[in-house]
């Protein structure tokens, strides 16, 4: 039965489960023991994906709702990589005279601006855990809703690559501060039945952002090609309805919890689950004080109270596997075929850049919708590694090409290497969002996410100052050849995937907690019975049995 799964695969390591089969056949010892671990049954266990999300629309809908952000990230950034290639804003910011006699961006220019906006985005994401915790996640994402605005202000008013430069400062750092804000809040608040795909909704609305940047600039290179200041007017609307969103979006329960503010939990709660029949808010209440207050007895025993106990015991692996996802995306190609894709295929020599650029991301939002579908179903942790394994099958096939003779079946070639890639990092992205929002315990969760994403940018600053040197055919002109080096060094960092990332599908954030204390290897966390899963099997056993006896009332919660 389920504790003896538990035995058998974990003898050493299970002190704290069920220990014998007799325990199984008391549904008092069995529910004392998940208590203790901070987990206990919503009643909603056995929904499907779709059932979920129909049963809790309101709540689904907020989670879809707070991912429209990531289009404005993934807009601002496709649009900054991609209008370099823009004549009129190389004409504009350009300080060095090309050889048909116009003025060109020169690398320097571009390796600063990137390395810079890089450095403020790290500042970002690392500081922005501090304002989250301490505020709450909605002051967190007005304070860096004022920043994306004034970023885009600044981009409108520039004419000097030096007054772009603090565009580049304000718009790195509000950046940062969403990327390790918006996934965490979805996190908290999705039904852990539809966790996944509500999480990879935010990836969805990134690539979403990435498609519609790179048509405004075709638009305008068929209609007005100097006019560069046209698609920097368009982020305006964007960060304008990321503020109605953000007015709208309850706070976190889950924070409300963790400041013993059980009231206004409540409220958020009545609000996200509004129209659910039967909706228990006083279990859901005490699944969440559950669950934090074993996760603050589990850091005070560790000494593990404050933001640095990311670094201490099993919640040092935690942060490991949070970062792992994201830091892999820059070593295996994410500046050349995302950052600078259209730039670098006009270096490669294709006829319209712009239009492979818009086929590449179009076919992405595509594939962001199957992800979502298949994120839990066949889970996180498939979706990552063979995505990012396709990824550097690209890169070597692109690399073959940069050493034989050019001409159109190559170009070609290309272009269909380039779909394949961006597929694979795809389900890279849509998991890294999800690994970086599930991974870490409830009490580190904003400073897991912080460093995380935080601890991408020095490899993304390096990598944004030799970028262009590589891709640009007057300095180093590697060409298609950049892939071998992306090859290189990104190899170990996909092999390591296969062992290092877990499966968290369907797991709640209690669950995790268990597993992670167990020791259990990350790739055996989906051949591994829980607490919960014994809860579950029992239950379905007996169902005339009451689970949860200290909970006064015994309806459903989520």
């Amino acid at each position: 039965m389920a504790s003896q799964q538990i035995d058998e695969k974990h003898p050493d390591t299970v002190n704290h489960a069920v220990d014998n089969q007799g325990a199984l056949g008391d549904p008092k010892d069995l529910t004392a023991n998940a208590v203790a671990q901070g987990q206990a049954l919503s009643g909603y266990e056995n929904l499907t994906v779709w059932e979920t999300i129909w049963k809790f629309k309101m709540c689904s809908l907020l989670c879809f709702l707070a991912a429209v952000s990531a289009a404005t990230e993934g807009y601002q950034i496709s649009l900054m990589g991609n209008i370099v290639a823009n004549p009129g804003f190389a004409r504009q910011f350009g300080t060095k005279i090309g050889a048909n006699g116009e003025k060109v961006l020169a690398s320097s220019v571009l390796s600063t601006w990137t390395s810079v906006g890089s450095a403020f985005q790290m500042l970002g994401q690392l500081s922005i855990a501090f304002v989250s915790n301490r505020f709450g996640r909605k002051i967190a994402m007005l304070f860096f809703w004022t920043t994306l605005l004034m970023s885009v202000i600044v981009e409108a008013r520039s004419r000097n690559w030096k007054i772009f430069l603090i565009s580049k400062v304000l718009g790195g750092y509000g950046v940062g501060c969403l990327q390790a804000t918006v996934p965490l809040y979805i996190s908290e608040i999705a039904p852990t039945g539809a966790r996944g795909a509500l999480i990879m909704v935010y990836m969805f609305w990134w690539v979403s952002g990435q498609f519609f940047a790179p048509v405004a600039l075709q638009v305008m290179s068929k209609t007005d090609p100097d006019n560069w200041l046209t698609p920097i007017y368009t982020q305006f609307g964007q960060v304008g309805l990321m503020l109605i969103i953000y007015i709208i979006l309850p706070e976190s329960p889950a924070w409300y919890v963790g400041r013993g503010q059980i009231d206004q939990a409540k409220k958020s709660l009545r609000f996200m689950y509004k129209g659910v029949k039967d909706f228990d808010f006083e279990h859901h209440i005490h699944l969440l004080v559950i669950n934090i207050e074993h996760e603050r007895a589990a850091a005070s025993a560790e000494k593990g109270v404050k933001w640095y106990a990311i670094f201490q015991g099993r919640d040092r692996l935690r942060t490991l596997i949070a970062t792992w996802p994201l830091l892999t995306q820059q070593f295996i190609g994410l500046g050349v075929f995302f950052t600078y894709g259209t730039y670098f295929f006009q270096q490669a020599g294709i006829e319209d850049p712009f239009r492979v650029t818009c086929i590449t991301t179009g076919i992405n939002i595509a594939a962001t919708m199957v992800i979502i579908y298949l994120a839990d179903v066949t889970g996180r942790r498939l979706i990552a590694c063979y995505g990012t394994t396709l990824c550097m099958l690209c890169n070597i096939g692109v690399g073959i090409l940069g050493v034989v003779p050019k001409g159109k079946v190559s170009d070609n070639l290309l272009v269909v290497f380039a779909v394949f890639w961006n597929v694979g990092l795809i389900g890279n992205g849509a998991s890294a969002y999800a690994y970086l929002s599930e991974t870490s315990s409830q009490r580190l969760r904003t400073y897991t996410a912080g460093f995380a994403n935080g601890m991408v940018v020095p490899s993304g600053i390096v990598l944004g100052v030799l970028q262009p040197y590589m891709i640009n055919a007057n300095q180093w002109n590697w060409g298609l050849k950049t892939t071998w080096f992306f090859t290189g060094i990104g190899m170990p960092f996909t092999i390591a995937m296969w062992f290092l990332l877990p499966e968290t599908k369907g797991r709640t954030t209690a669950e995790l907690d268990e597993l992670f204390e167990r020791k259990i290897k990350p790739w055996r966390f989906h051949k591994t019975t829980t607490l919960t899963e014994s809860l579950i099997e029992l239950k379905n056993d007996h169902p005339s049995v009451v689970m949860v006896e200290d909970v006064t009332s015994q309806g459903k919660s989520v």
